[in-house]
C-alpha cells in the first residue's frame, strides 16, 4: 500500500508564495499530483505530473504554480507563487499506480 506524507502549507498573504512537498513510500507512482478542496466545494485537480514529467494544470493556476517530481526519491513538489484568496483550501497529495492513493491533506490559507 502506498503512503503519501505531505509537508508545507500554512498562512500567507495574497501575492505570497508557499511550497508543498509530498513523499511516497511503497511502489513508484505513475502519476503524482495535487488536488484541493475548499469548504462547501468539490475536490478539484490542481496539477499532476507523470513519470515522464508531463504536467497538467488547472487553468486558474497556470503561470503561478509549478509542479515537479523526483522519480528517484518518489517525491512531488508544488511551488505556489502569486497566491490569491481563492487558492485557500485543503491541499491533498495524490498518486496513482493506477490505483489511487491520497495524503492526509494540508491547509493553505491566503488572507491578509
Amino acid at each position: 500500500q502506498v503512503q503519501l506524507v505531505e509537508s508545507g502549507g500554512g498562512l500567507v498573504q495574497p501575492g505570497g508564495s508557499l511550497r508543498l512537498s509530498c513523499a511516497a513510500s511503497g511502489t513508484r507512482l505513475f502519476v503524482m499530483g495535487w488536488y484541493r478542496q475548499a469548504p462547501g466545494k468539490q475536490r478539484e485537480m490542481v496539477a499532476t505530473v507523470n513519470l515522464h514529467r508531463t504536467t497538467n494544470y488547472r487553468d486558474s493556476v497556470k503561470g503561478r504554480f509549478t509542479i515537479s517530481r523526483d522519480n528517484a526519491l518518489n517525491t512531488v513538489t508544488l511551488q505556489m507563487n502569486s497566491l490569491k484568496p481563492e487558492d485557500t483550501a485543503v491541499y491533498y497529495c495524490y498518486g496513482s499506480t493506477p490505483g489511487q492513493s491520497w495524503g492526509q491533506g494540508t491547509q493553505v490559507t491566503v488572507s491578509s
